[in-house]
């Protein structure tokens, strides 16, 4: 049973804000099970909210707002040439700094390292291997990102979550979930999405939003972005999956060609300013997360350009350093590093097309100029890393993660 009140919400500045409706609680857990004292909070209907479709709306920010996102996509269009001309694998790496960081945007961190041993198949970090769900979560963002729909939406989901059935890859949820409070009930929550029912249409009005051209990219993305995380139509998953969403938009509208720019380590710098802008979104008010999106991609660049220069720099100081002819296998291992800088025999036979036996040739010479140091100690199964690299990788992380100096930390993402 469910009463509405409100449920156009209230148009500010021309975007309506949600509404709420009244819905009847029935608790899962048997009241046996649970002290009165929470009985007694989760009684009654709790107030879920009701999204306003936004398909047909015009979206107006203030001037000075619209200014910076233009500025923005200017930037990033510039970006995206500059970064994708270069040979070296670039684009792979800023992929996987964009998902790390939106990773630790829900409090997942993890080291360069071990993300890259868990994209070989380490399963003894779990961090690292969540963040390596959204490195395919990303990846199936962009394949899919010319025939975006709410198909596509799923994919994401589901190679995101594909490690943790529990939480039903790729299926809207079934049921009521809630930000904040407790785990017993809604009441009392920070914000409560609207209920399952009402997210498949929530999403089709969403995907034919995100189809327009006739918004501005970046004001249509931040928007989206914002939208899909007020539709929350996920049991868990549904920050990153939105993050992946606005790449899906940036590259399905021809924004960005070839590389992934890292708006979520922009993002990072400030995530209560963030979740904020979030919650000024759902009272109507646009210019808050569009403001945060254009200039979370002027750090993001700002950073990801830094990444880049700093593993270019690696590149070039091997030269004088690795004793191999020219043109040898040892050269293109060298240049596999830059995007994989832990490898085995195994990554070597398969990227590089040579035999299992002649694997480790192209390693001993990298292993004799110290651009590779084996770190297993093992005659078996030996594994090897690029310090050099996963220092940059690292120190990408922590200058995204710069918090200022009145930052608070901010729950998960649900």
């Amino acid at each position: 049973m469910s009463s509405a009140d409100g449920l156009d919400g209230h148009v500010a500045g021309g975007w309506p804000s949600i509404g709420w409706e009244d819905i009847d609680w029935t608790p899962s857990i048997s009241p046996d099970q649970v002290p009165r004292n929470v009985r007694e909070r989760h009684s009654g209907p709790y107030r879920a909210a009701v999204v306003p479709q936004i398909a047909n709306l015009h979206p107006q920010v203030p001037s000075q707002v619209a200014a910076l996102a233009d500025e923005a996509t200017a930037e990033v269009s510039r970006f995206d040439a500059e970064i994708g001309s270069e040979l070296a694998p670039f684009a792979s790496v800023l992929l996987r700094s964009e998902s790390a960081s939106s990773s630790r945007i829900e409090n997942l961190t993890s080291s360069a390292k071990a993300i890259a041993l868990a994209e070989l198949g380490s399963p003894e970090k779990r961090n690292a291997t969540e963040i390596v769900g959204n490195v395919q979560a990303m990846t199936a963002a962009i394949a899919l990102a010319d025939r975006l729909d709410a198909d596509a939406i799923l994919a994401m989901h589901a190679a995101l979550m594909c490690n943790q059935p529990s939480e039903k890859p790729g299926v809207w949820r079934t049921e009521q979930v809630w930000i904040g409070g407790d785990s017993f009930g809604p009441h009392g929550a920070a914000f409560i999405p609207p209920n399952h029912s009402h997210v498949v249409v929530a999403i089709d009005d969403l995907v034919r939003f995100t189809r327009r051209t006739d918004v501005p990219l970046l004001t249509q993305a931040a928007i989206a972005h914002a939208q899909f995380e007020t539709i929350h139509p996920f049991t868990d998953g549904n920050g990153r999956t939105g993050r992946a969403l606005i790449h899906a938009l940036l590259r399905g509208h021809g924004l960005t060609r070839k590389v992934t720019v890292p708006v979520s380590a922009g993002l990072l710098a400030d995530t209560h300013a963030y979740f904020g802008s979030l919650s000024d979104y759902r009272n109507g008010d646009l210019s808050s997360i569009v403001e945060q999106v254009a200039t979370a991609a002027f750090a993001a660049m700002t950073n990801g350009r830094q990444l880049v220069s700093d593993l270019k720099q690696i590149r070039e100081a091997w030269d004088d350093k690795i004793p191999a002819r020219r043109g040898s296998a040892a050269w293109r291992v060298a240049d596999l590093l830059l995007g994989q800088p832990v490898i085995d025999a195994a990554v070597v036979t398969r990227e590089l097309g040579l035999s299992a036996a002649n694997a480790l040739r192209p390693i001993a010479p990298l292993v004799a100029a110290g651009v590779l140091t084996e770190f297993t100690g093992f005659k078996r199964n030996r594994m090897w890393q690029s310090r050099d690299v996963l220092i940059a990788l690292d120190d990408f992380a922590a200058r995204a993660g710069r918090r200022t100096l009145d930052q608070h930390r901010h729950g998960g993402e649900n």
